[in-house]
């Protein structure tokens, strides 16, 4: 196998956003150590409405803003046929396409799947929260190489809740963490990561971020301001300390995307190497 192709859904509307550096920092991580070469493009999904085809080999799709309800907006559309779309190659091919969706696009999914109620929330989450993972969480490939707890950035204002188990059974989807528990507060706990099928995964927490960038960012006096204004000195404070602390939000964001693109590129060059045929190399 000579490449792979990744596909990277620009979900932020043009909105000034941490996400996307993030994410392109971890993929151009994955180019320097990679057995095979691999190449990107940027889709600006929501603004532009820009997508991919299903030439790529790679598909993460970025958190943003808003709502994840429904809508009419021009973009809505066709995203949902492009996600149709690579669960059905899956279903059909040997070389799988590998996907990743993160927060907003997670919540998207899981609407269009209909495998939990998609709600918007009292009030907005946000910080450097615990995870918790299920039975499957501890045993699935990827978020089983986290500590239990695991913390990561959290950041919504709208919440996937209420697992439905018999959709969930239908097909075959593995609930993987749940928020953190908070037994002073009668709300449902929301889901956090969910295994859609082996090859697509998605987590409603950002496992995209990284400590130093954030707390550079944070740092800023206007998102200082900003942050203390909306959630209190308190939760900037809690937040800054998290934030350079190894074994939290820096742990996850080692780990998460980069082991996901790890696993991928293995699972499609073990395959292609299989579907080569005998005598012919590349």
């Amino acid at each position: 196998m000579k490449s792979l192709k990744i596909a990277i859904l620009d979900m932020y509307n043009n909105a000034p956003n941490e996400g996307m550096r993030c994410i392109l920092q971890l993929v151009r991580r994955a180019q320097e150590t990679s057995p095979v070469n691999l190449s990107f493009d940027v889709f600006n999904v929501r603004a532009n409405t820009e997508l991919p085809d299903l030439s790529y080999d790679i598909y993460i799709s970025s958190g943003g803003p808003g709502s994840p309800l429904p809508t009419e907006e021009a973009w809505e559309k066709p995203y949902f046929e492009l996600i149709d779309n690579l669960f059905a190659w899956n279903q059909e091919h040997d070389l799988k396409k590998h996907v990743f969706l993160i927060c907003h696009s997670f919540q998207l999914v899981s609407r269009h799947l209909e495998v939990g109620v998609l709600s918007k929330r009292k009030s907005t989450s946000f910080g450097i929260f615990p995870m918790h993972k299920t039975e499957a969480g501890q045993a699935d490939s990827l978020l089983g190489i986290l500590p239990e707890p695991f913390f990561s950035v959290d950041s919504r204002d709208y919440q996937v809740t209420e697992p439905n188990e018999s959709r969930l059974a239908e097909l075959g989807v593995a609930v993987l963490a749940m928020e953190k528990e908070r037994p002073h507060v009668p709300l449902d706990r929301a889901i956090m990561a969910i295994r859609f099928t082996p090859e697509i995964i998605g987590t409603q927490f950002h496992p995209e971020a990284d400590g130093e960038g954030m707390l550079r960012h944070f740092q800023t006096t206007e998102k200082r301001e900003q942050i203390i204004a909306n959630h209190g000195e308190a939760k900037y404070e809690e937040m800054v300390r998290l934030l350079q602390d190894p074994d939290t939000i820096e742990l996850t964001e080692s780990l998460v995307i980069p082991t996901f693109l790890r696993q991928a590129v293995a699972a499609l060059t073990s395959t292609a190497a299989e579907q080569q045929p005998a005598g012919v190399t590349y």
